[in-house]
This record gives structure tokens, sequence and C-alpha cells, in this order.
């Protein structure tokens, strides 16, 4: 019996122990969690809608966790003031123009406070600061947003569908000239028509240039553009030879210059 009291005393030690030391844990991580045991200080913001934003959740600065929700208080029918508490170590980069969003961690998650970075050059923000928000975009209206744009898909799919087939059957411009041989053998005789008149026209005009009575009016048109590549050509050996002279003299009077 004394054997047996003293082995219970020894497993209700070890309870004790290890439910100490799961209470003090707890108290550990909840406490890291909610900044029990860092030096924070507080900043705010109003919002006229909080999307389900809730006490303890985290607020982040640049995609970091620097914080939690302390407070969220009803000021009146259309302003809702958010408290915060964020780490000191990150008071250095909170300017008092930043902003402060409210996000969601994925597209389903929890809720958060996002603090936006402010200008390099303004002053740090106060103990206390009511930082300027900018209001969240509801989930709702994006799931409406996305109706609306799948309804408008689904329209345009029926409409295509309804064109493709009046296509197959022959309907329309497009679907006589896919279905219809006739008028397919039409089109392709026209085109070759139309080359066919192209390369004569060719042939026409090579003949024109022979011809007695067009002769005179190819030649002058040929002996024109001929003096005009002549006068340009001459233009530019002008223009050539000015600047050679030109350099000419810039080189004498250089040397001039150093005998002096």
């Amino acid at each position: 019996m004394g054997i047996h009291t003293q082995r219970f005393k020894i497993r209700l030690g070890l309870f004790v122990a290890g439910g100490l030391t799961l209470f003090v844990l707890a108290i550990f991580i909840i406490g890291k969690q909610k900044n029990l045991f860092n030096p924070v200080f507080a900043i705010s913001s109003n919002f006229s809608n909080v999307g389900g934003l809730q006490v303890g959740n985290n607020v982040r600065f640049s995609g970091i966790n620097v914080g939690t929700v302390e407070n969220i208080m009803i000021v009146n029918d259309s302003t809702v003031r958010v408290d915060m508490y964020l780490k000191k170590e990150v008071w250095k980069f909170i300017k008092s123009d930043c902003s402060v969003a409210i996000g969601s961690e994925g597209i389903i998650g929890d809720k958060l406070v996002n603090v936006l970075q402010g200008s390099s050059d303004a002053p740090l923000a106060k103990e206390g600061q009511l930082l300027k928000s900018t209001e969240p975009v509801e989930t709702d209206a994006i799931i409406g947003s996305l109706k609306v744009t799948a309804s408008n898909a689904e329209v345009i799919t029926q409409q295509l569908a309804e064109i493709m087939i009046k296509i197959n059957n022959g309907k329309g411009t497009l679907g006589r000239l896919i279905q219809d041989k006739t008028l397919a053998e039409n089109l392709n005789k026209t085109i070759i028509n139309l080359k066919n008149g192209s390369k004569g026209l060719d042939e026409n005009m090579t003949a024109a240039k022979h011809n007695f009575f067009l002769k005179g009016y190819f030649k002058n048109k040929e002996k024109k553009a001929a003096e005009q590549k002549k006068e340009v050509k001459k233009a530019a050996e002008k223009e050539a030879k000015a600047a050679e002279k030109a350099a000419k003299e810039a080189k004498k009077a250089a040397e001039k210059k150093l005998k002096k």
C-alpha cells in the first residue's frame, strides 16, 4: 500500500509538472502572438466597413506580420475605428502619411490589416496617430463581377455557336463561299483572270515603249531622268569640293597659329 502511494505521488507530480509546462508554453505562445512581451506602439484608422475583421487579426507591413488588431469600435453609423498595436522595432518605418487597408490571407483566408508604405521624407507617425484608410473591396462585389463576366462569356459563346451552325449549313456570304463549290470555282477563275489581265497590261506597256508614236515620249522621260541624275551628281561634287577647300584653309590657319 505504501509502495502504491509512492508511485501515485510520483505520477501526480509528473502530471502537475507537465500541466504547468503546457500552461507556461501556451501563455508564452499567445503572449508572443499578441505582442504581450514585446514593446509596442499604437496606431488607429477609421473605416466605413471592416469586412469581417476581428480583434487579434494580424497587422502586416511590407508583407511581414508586425502587430495585431487590438480593438474594433463603432464610432457612429458610418465610421468604425480600428486600433492596432505594432512592434516598436518597426516604428522607424511607419510614416505619418502611411495608409491602412484591410485585406485577407488568400481569397477566403482570415482578414488582416496592411499598413502601406509612405514617402521617405515624411515624419514618423506619432503614438496613437490616426492614419488614413483605404476601403476594402467586398468579396460579394468580386463574386458579382465574376458572375456578370461569366454571363457575358456565355452569351458570346452561344452567338459564336449560332454563327458556326449557319456557316456549316451554307447560310450567309461566308457559308455560301465555303459550302458552294460553284461560287468558290468562280472566285478562283476571277482571280486567275485578274492575274492574266495584269500580265497583259505589262506586255502592253512594253509594246507601247517600242511603238513609233510613243517611243519619243518614253525617250524624253528617260532623258529627263538622266539629266536630273547628272545635276544631282554635279551638285554633290561641288559640295564635296567646297568642303575639301574649307578643310585645307582650316588646316593652313591652324599651321600658321602653331608657327606663331
